[in-house]
This record gives structure tokens, sequence and C-alpha cells, in this order.
């Protein structure tokens, strides 16, 4: 069933569905704020990567005095 969830033609008709409702003038400003969205996402999860990798470095530095 999840196979065939994402054909050409779902994706179209999806499309369609969002043009409808939102307009054509609003779909960049959609575009838009949603790559700010997902920019903002990976920079949070990149940061919780690095504050843990910091963390570790600081514990190994800590235990060697």
């Amino acid at each position: 069933m999840i196979r065939g969830l994402f054909q050409p033609m779902h994706l179209l008709v999806i499309l369609v569905i969002v043009l409808i409702v939102f307009g054509p003038g609003k779909l960049p400003e959609l575009g838009n704020s949603l790559g700010k969205a997902i920019k903002g996402f990976k920079k949070a999860v990149g940061d919780e990567n690095h504050d843990g990798e910091s963390a570790a470095t600081m514990n190994q530095a800590s235990e060697k005095k």
C-alpha cells in the first residue's frame, strides 16, 4: 500500500489541490516559509550534534587530567 503512495499522478493531484486552496499568488510565500522551516530544522539538528561532540571532548579532556 505504501509502495504506490508517491506516484507521479498522486503528486500532480496534490499539487492541483494545493493550487486551488492557496492560489497561485500564495505559492511562492508558502515555498519560502517551508524552506526557512527546513533550514531551521537542519540547523537545530546540526547544533545538537555539535553540542554533543563538544561535551564528549570536554569529558575526555577532564578524564585525562
